[in-house]
């Protein structure tokens, strides 16, 4: 098990950077590219973990998009970057060291990379028997399709979720943002984390495993029970809630809503506001299964109307009458929504290559602890030689390393 002294080595140093106390004291290796596995790292980064982001000694970053891109600066901030060349011998010796004082390792390899290099879990775990080792694949680490590349649009599609995304009768569609990625990435953050918990009374790591297919599927969620309980085949329903109806996008005068109504109270209280209050008795929308088997018709009366007023006059009239609504906003339009500024969504950083800018923050408030961009992304390489020095390295030996390409 990593020992205590960690948070002495982790604290010794002026260069990492604090973003919160919460996970102050871990050291994490970082073998991630391009977004489940930064995203997984970004998690701990962002909570105090000291993260060494291990990269070749020749940049490697465009695989992910260019280091300057927003992508980039998004994924890797609040780290410090060593450079290895883990096909070296001296590479592979200095990685190997710093697993010995790692807490966490996080890759996202084919499953097969790290076993020819030496630096699985049941390898490092043998010096290192404390070490939670988190692994995320494409379609997990065994397995027929195990060794097949995973991409986040390829788990989509074979998670099931482009069949009921988009409009019936319009083929299937992909989300706008790369959902299997990114909850595979929180997925491994989570295994972490209970891990974590659970070493405190074991005193062992574990390896932990993941996949984009294994999210999505997850991610399917009431759709999955639907089909594991009921056996029924959920399907394409476009902008309507596939159970909930009336819940969907209407057209306004000025441009488009969302309407949730849900359950019986919000149904009556949703004709009511509309003046329809006949729609409460009409027998084709009585009812939730009569209204489910009405839908077009139903949400055609309901856009007649509100076509005839814009969007902001729709919101306030429904939310006081106790009916969930709300605009559609495009993203500029969702940073300057003064709810997501007082969250503090939005936070200010200054790029190594983009001078003053920002990035999205945590999602969670932490009353104690909470989580900041300390630092923007590293420069490759940038912390290579404190790092090395912190566990042991002369000045002499890091330079013989750079001058043989280790480093």
């Amino acid at each position: 098990m990593a020992q205590p002294a960690n948070q002495t080595s982790a604290a010794a140093h002026d260069a990492a950077p604090v973003a919160s106390t919460a996970l102050q004291g871990l050291r994490v290796l970082d073998l991630t590219r391009v977004r489940s596995g930064p995203t997984c790292v970004r998690q701990l980064a962002d909570w105090g973990a000291d993260v060494i982001k291990i990269e070749a000694p020749v940049d490697t970053a465009q695989f992910g998009g260019p280091r300057s891109g927003p992508d980039f600066q998004n994924l890797h901030r609040n780290k410090r970057s060593l450079t290895l060349d883990l096909k070296t011998e001296k590479g592979l010796e200095a990685f190997k060291r710093l697993a010995d004082s790692a807490d966490i390792i996080v890759e996202n390899f084919r499953p097969g990379v790290k076993k020819r290099l030496g630096i699985d879990y049941d390898t490092l775990s043998q010096t290192n028997p404390g070490l939670i080792y988190a692994s995320i694949s494409g379609f997990g680490q065994d397995g027929p399709l195990a060794d097949r590349p995973g991409f986040d649009q390829i788990a989509q599609g074979m998670g099931g979720l482009m069949s009921i995304t988009g409009e019936p009768g319009r083929g299937p569609m992909r989300v706008g943002i790369p959902i299997a990625d990114l909850c595979a990435g929180l997925f491994a953050a989570q295994g972490i984390l209970i891990a974590l918990f659970e070493r405190q009374k074991s005193g062992k790591g574990q390896w932990i495993q993941t996949s984009l297919l294994q999210a999505q599927v997850f991610m399917l969620d009431f759709q999955a029970a639907r089909w594991l309980m009921n056996g029924e085949v959920a399907g394409q329903a476009g902008n309507n809630h596939p159970t909930t109806i009336p819940t969907g996008v209407f057209p306004t005068s000025d441009g488009f809503m969302n309407i949730a109504v849900a359950g019986e109270v919000i149904w009556q209280r949703f004709a009511k506001a509309l003046g329809r209050e006949d729609w409460i008795e009409d027998c084709r929308y009585k009812t939730a299964p009569d209204r489910s088997k009405n839908r077009e018709a139903l949400n055609a009366e309901i856009a007649e109307i509100t076509a005839t007023q814009p969007t902001a006059h729709w919101i306030d009239m429904l939310i006081d009458a106790g009916v969930p609504a709300g605009e559609i906003n495009d993203i500029s339009q969702v940073f300057e929504t003064p709810q997501v500024r007082h969250l503090g969504l939005a936070q200010p950083v200054t790029s190594q290559e983009r001078g003053d800018t920002e990035l999205v923050g945590q999602p969670i408030i932490m009353s104690r602890t909470p989580s900041q961009i300390a630092a923007p992304p590293p420069m490759a390489g940038q912390h290579s030689a404190d790092i090395l020095s912190e566990i042991g390295y002369s000045e002499a030996e890091i330079a013989e390393m750079k001058a043989a390409g280790a480093t």
